[in-house]
């Protein structure tokens, strides 16, 4: 009989000391103030009769000499350990393989939004024919790579601009190093109306405010229905940001 099918009460997290709990630690300091056992500990949340689920994850730890060699790990070792049954050596078997697709992931895949032709680009297949504006917030990383982009608003053929609060709320929300504003014109003119101005100088002073680089704000709209022929009109090369 494994020991996750035992009659008898096991040792879980609650059951240690309030100084102990590794949950208690991780909702008053934060997850980078937990030890490495105490983060399995936070996944096996309990351990066997005689053996603390904090005893088990030191034991995982040392057996396979750190943390990150667990990710080379098999249902069979994770078996190996004492405490460790078929759900637990699943769930943990889960969890590295999603840590090893984390760790696998190309950042240089992410889109490059550093300059506006690149963000036309990036967003005319979305307005290419929308009869309405909708402004978007692109929230970038350190190297203006996109990390998340965020419909805010969605309004008529003559306005959607949103409020610089709606803007930075999604930026801190995602760790944003840098945003890029944009809207559409449904009428293909890109040219900025006094809205538009007036929307921009409030979001960089935001952007100041709050200490988040507001790398541009783009007006997207079509190559035929713009006299300069470019499709977009961007307020950082205009010098308003």
């Amino acid at each position: 009989m494994s020991s996750e099918s035992l009659p008898y009460p096991t040792p879980r997290i609650k059951d240690l000391a309030v100084g102990e709990r590794p949950q208690e630690r991780l909702e008053r300091l934060g997850p980078g103030a937990l030890s490495d056992t105490e983060l399995l500990a936070m996944l096996l949340r309990s351990g066997q009769r005689g053996q603390s689920v904090v005893g088990i994850s030191q034991q995982l730890i040392t057996e396979a000499g750190s943390l990150a060699n667990l990710v080379r790990w098999r249902e069979t070792d994770f078996r190996r350990i004492k405490g460790i049954g078929h759900i637990k050596a699943l769930q943990l078997i889960t969890v590295m393989e999603i840590a090893r697709r984390v760790l696998g992931t190309d950042p240089s895949a992410l889109p490059l939004l550093n300059r506006p032709e690149l963000i036309r680009a990036h967003l005319h297949p979305l307005t290419v024919s929308l009869p309405v504006e909708k402004f978007w917030v692109l929230c970038l990383n350190r190297k203006n790579r996109l990390i998340k982009q965020v419909e805010i608003s969605s309004g008529t053929a003559t306005s959607s601009l949103a409020h610089p609060r709606e803007v930075f709320r999604e930026a801190v929300h995602h760790g944003a190093a840098a945003v890029v504003c944009v809207h559409n014109h449904p009428s293909g003119d890109p040219a900025p109306s006094a809205a538009d101005v007036q929307v921009t100088r409030q979001l960089r002073e935001a952007a100041r405010a709050l200490d988040i680089d507001l790398l541009d704000h783009v007006i997207v709209g079509q190559l035929a229905a713009d006299p300069r022929g470019l499709g977009y009109y961007s307020f950082r090369e205009s010098g308003l940001i």
